[in-house]
């Protein structure tokens, strides 16, 4: 079943200059990048793609962390785009992703964790809305 997906490459990405390399992986999957674009997040945009977590303690200090630099923005496509994407991303905390995947492989943080994923084909659509109004 071929799907999009939202995948963010956080600001950690970006400044470690991993980009090209967790771009590669998702290439090598088999998944075509759709939409792609490198920009900052305003604290607007960050609650309202985090919108589930605004009222939680932990959401103060991710939002600092999501405006704290550039990030990268991309739609992938492809067969059940949704879960290959999670599965490549790993564990949400990387000291507990198993190796191989982006986070396991590059991250040792819960919230400084290099890579977001959409968390099923609704909340992609959403995501995908609030990214990329245009597609």
């Amino acid at each position: 079943m071929t799907q999009r997906t939202l995948v963010l490459l956080k600001p950690d990405t970006v400044r470690r200059r991993l980009v090209g390399q967790v771009l590669a992986r998702f290439e090598r999957k088999g998944l075509t990048i759709v939409a792609m674009e490198q920009r900052t997040i305003t604290a607007d945009h960050a609650d309202q793609h985090y919108a589930e977590h605004v009222e939680r303690d932990f959401y103060p200090p991710l939002r600092d962390f999501v405006m704290s630099g550039p990030l990268v923005a991309l739609v992938v496509e492809g067969d059940q785009a949704v879960d290959a994407v999670r599965a490549l991303n790993g564990a949400t905390d990387g000291r507990a992703a198993a190796p191989g995947t982006i986070r396991g492989d590059w991250s040792l943080s819960n919230r400084e964790n290099m890579v977001h994923g959409s968390d099923s084909p609704q909340s992609a659509a959403r995501e995908i809305t609030l990214w990329f109004p245009d597609l």
